[in-house]
């Protein structure tokens, strides 16, 4: 090292010193905080976390109404602890509207295999009632890697294909970040999700750009909470043990 960089290196570490004093005249309480004190949640292997609302308990369809006008009763079939789709019903929707979440579902493509691509075993879960998470038999079944299982859908490929084979229980485990607005209308920040397909991450906290086209480019629009819905898509899915715990 040369005259100067000891003058540099040495001028540094003068600087450091009363910082370094401080620090060893503080006690450690001093940098313990405890307040607020985080509360106190239980959790179960085989049931929801005690905070979480259950939107599907194994029995009754209660928390849901059909997605064609917000208010009618369900007509998917209950049997057995799940619930599956009644093609041409259409969707349902939770009662109830959220805005920022962490969402449990567990669902099941039918053991028979019919179709291809976009046509087997296809329904889908929709944040607020506007952005797609595919559900697809993605199992041996090639289509459009932003349209397959665990992708958001036409937007957001998943990190990989974590899909088991059809007729076996699948779990996704979503954290979502709803999209703000301001008093304009004018967006802030936008929507943000992670997801878990069967304890793999495949969504690692990523942005939308709007909600969910079929056909051309997604483009926010302010809105406030909305329902989970989950789409029929003319293939029998199941689903079961379905809660969700606002954030």
């Amino acid at each position: 090292m040369d005259r100067k960089s000891m003058i540099t290196a040495g001028a540094a570490v003068l600087l450091m010193l009363p910082a370094l004093a401080q620090q060893t005249k503080m006690k450690p309480e001093e940098t313990e905080v405890w307040e607020p004190e985080p509360r106190v949640v239980t959790t179960s292997a085989d049931r929801a976390p005690s905070d979480a609302i259950v939107l599907f308990d194994g029995t009754s369809l209660d928390q849901w109404v059909s997605q064609k006008d917000g208010s009618s009763p369900t007509e998917w079939h209950v049997s057995d602890g799940a619930f599956t789709v009644v093609g041409g019903k259409g969707g349902i929707q939770t009662k109830q509207q959220f805005t920022d979440y962490q969402l449990h579902v567990e669902w099941r493509s039918p053991t028979e295999i019919v179709g291809e691509g976009q046509g087997r075993g296809n329904s889908g879960i929709f944040m607020q009632g506007l952005y797609e998470l595919q559900v697809l038999d993605s199992y041996n079944n090639r289509t459009y890697s932003n349209g397959q299982a665990a992708s958001l859908y036409k937007q957001r490929i998943p990190l990989v294909n974590a899909t088991k084979a059809p007729g076996e229980w699948q779990t996704y485990d979503i954290v979502w970040t709803a999209p703000r607005f301001n008093a304009e209308g004018i967006l802030i920040s936008k929507a943000r999700i992670t997801v878990l397909h069967n304890g793999v991450l495949v969504q690692n906290n990523v942005e939308l750009d709007g909600p969910t086209e079929y056909i051309g480019l997604p483009k926010y629009k302010a809105h406030g909470a909305g329902p989970i819905v989950l789409q029929d898509h003319g293939n029998p899915v199941s689903f079961r043990n379905i809660w969700i715990r606002s954030l």
